[in-house]
């Protein structure tokens, strides 16, 4: 806010990380049953999505098929520079855990765009910071919170019958 009571206008990077974090709740909206309600996008340099997944840990019988971990195998094949992933931004509806922030510094994912903040697996700031840790080579930028409200209320009708 200004002196004056005005709102000031947000940074362009704010309204991108919204729309991109939109497209990420729409991925999570189709994670197949049984699986917790996680979307992932890739967004390439040019702003466009490179690839998308939900979590199919459940589906897939895999422990490693978090939406995160699936998004990144598949930019990586799509995308220009093989594996490195520098110029790309993950945008993710529930922060990453240990193996899919791991993941994304190995890929070596520029940025890194979360919504719901996970308290009890978070490695971006919640129980760990993993992306922070300096005795990694590579530190992507990170987001959090970013239409956090919107993001939960993905996941309450999947815990409910299972507590």
């Amino acid at each position: 806010m200004t002196t004056d009571g005005r709102a000031l206008p947000r940074p362009e990077t704010h309204v991108r990380d919204e729309e991109w974090m939109r497209a990420a709740i729409d991925v999570a909206r189709r994670t197949p049953p049984g699986d917790v309600p996680v979307g992932a996008i890739i967004v390439g340099p040019d702003g466009t999505v490179v690839a998308e997944a939900a979590n199919r840990r459940e589906a897939d019988a895999d422990p490693t098929a978090h939406a995160e971990v699936l998004a990144i195998r598949a930019a990586a094949h799509a995308h220009g520079d093989g594996w490195r992933l520098e110029e790309c931004t993950l945008v993710v509806t529930l922060e990453p855990c240990v193996m899919c922030a791991g993941t994304a510094i190995m890929a070596r994912v520029g940025r890194i765009v979360f919504g719901a903040w996970s308290p009890k697996t978070g490695a971006c700031g919640s129980i760990a910071d993993v992306v922070r840790d300096p005795a990694h080579p590579f530190a992507p930028h990170v987001r959090g919170g970013v239409l956090a409200d919107e993001c939960a209320e993905l996941l309450p009708e999947f815990f409910r019958p299972k507590r």
